[in-house]
């Protein structure tokens, strides 16, 4: 079995990841190949590219990085056609992916579409793109699938493989030895994203919040997990804007960071998911580059960004999104958290009914479509 795969960043790394966990399962002597990351790689996987050519959000970035970006498609696409894997996995990554899947559907390749873009969000004309592109879509939430079928696009619900890596029973005690903290340390996980032109439009506001938060309560503790290769920026800029505070710079262990915190001021994207499956009250900031906001925002069918206030249909969660992206909303929203104990129980137990919800053992399910797409 050898199959070809494309995780465009790190939420798709780490689920291509858990993905290829279980497929290999399936297929012992799976052979995986394309772009990817290091949990990809820590499966066997062979990374053509790495996984952060394709990490770029935003229209203005994308537009800055297009020529490059596009001839590592035409590339991967050329090598594909020429040596066919048995099918191809698209993880997320949607703008660079379903063109990528398209060329390979009307050469005969298999193509399978990992993670639903989210049509029910914005931009939902790409559902009849998704229609030409791909032979099947392998959905994490469960009202994609009859949303799909209804453009011609054959879907399965297999749930999001987080809610099966992440345990029902969060692990606050153990995180908290693994990081050095005490039982009775109050903590802030500060997760400003994990992209470049994130930490460069996100990171500055959080942290004048954690500047902020500091200074109203000396003895807050906080912890900011670091994608890999992102030290070198972040570190000036805790520098620059919250000297002095107790801030524990770690390299990855968001999971750890999640599970051991009180609350999480943390960037729109798959991780303020993670928070929820790990049962976490939550602050959502986001920044992008002003010019690509205006464009997104247009395109828009609903007011939440976050994915917790997404899946829960309303506001359960505080977002503040570009503008209202500032450090005192930020501080102000984090420290209500911290002094409203019920509220943020109450927000656990609805986290714990969307954890059982969402895990179905993706890696199995998944595994199963595939087989079933190969078989057709």
């Amino acid at each position: 079995m050898r199959l070809a795969m494309v995780a465009g960043e790190a939420s798709g790394d780490l689920l291509a990841g858990l993905l290829l966990a279980g497929l290999k399962q399936r297929w012992p002597a799976l052979q995986a190949e394309g772009i990817g990351g290091p949990r990809m790689a820590a499966q066997g996987f062979e990374a053509w590219w790495p996984h952060e050519k394709l990490a770029v959000r935003g229209y203005v970035e994308v537009l800055r990085h297009y020529r490059e970006i596009s001839g590592i498609r035409d590339a991967l696409a050329q090598r594909l056609l020429q040596d066919p894997p048995a099918v191809f996995v698209g993880v997320d990554a949607p703008d660079f992916n379903l063109g990528l899947e398209k060329r390979l559907k009307t050469a005969g390749i298999k193509t399978v579409h990992f993670v639903c873009p989210s049509i029910w969000a914005w931009r939902g004309g790409r559902a009849k793109k998704m229609a030409a592109s791909c032979d099947h879509v392998l959905c994490l939430f469960p009202f994609e699938p009859e949303m799909l079928r209804a453009h011609g696009v054959a879907a399965t619900f297999v749930g999001h493989p987080l809610a099966d890596a992440i345990p029902l029973q969060v692990p606050r005690a153990e995180s908290r030895r693994a990081l050095q903290l005490a039982d009775s340390d109050e903590v802030v996980a500060v997760l400003p994203g994990s992209r470049r032109s994130e930490i460069q439009y996100i990171a500055p506001a959080f942290l004048q919040a954690v500047a902020l938060m500091h200074r109203q309560r000396p003895g807050l503790r906080f912890v900011l997990p670091i994608s890999p290769g992102l030290r070198e920026l972040i570190a000036p800029l805790v520098q620059a804007h919250a000297p002095g505070v107790p801030l524990q710079l770690l390299d990855g262990q968001s999971h750890a960071a999640l599970a051991a915190c009180d609350v999480t001021l943390i960037a729109s994207g798959t991780a303020t998911l993670e928070a929820a499956l790990l049962k976490r009250p939550m602050v959502i900031g986001y920044r992008m580059n002003g010019v690509s906001w205006q464009l997104m925002k247009r395109m828009r069918y609903q007011p939440w960004v976050g994915l917790p206030n997404i899946l829960s249909r309303e506001f359960v969660v505080p977002e503040f999104i570009q503008q209202d992206c500032q450090p005192e909303a930020l501080a102000a929203s984090t420290l209500r958290w911290l002094d409203d104990r019920a509220a943020a129980a109450a927000l656990a137990r609805r986290f714990d009914d969307l954890h059982h919800s969402l895990r179905r053992d993706t890696a199995r399910c998944a595994a199963h479509a595939i087989a079933q797409v190969l078989q057709a």
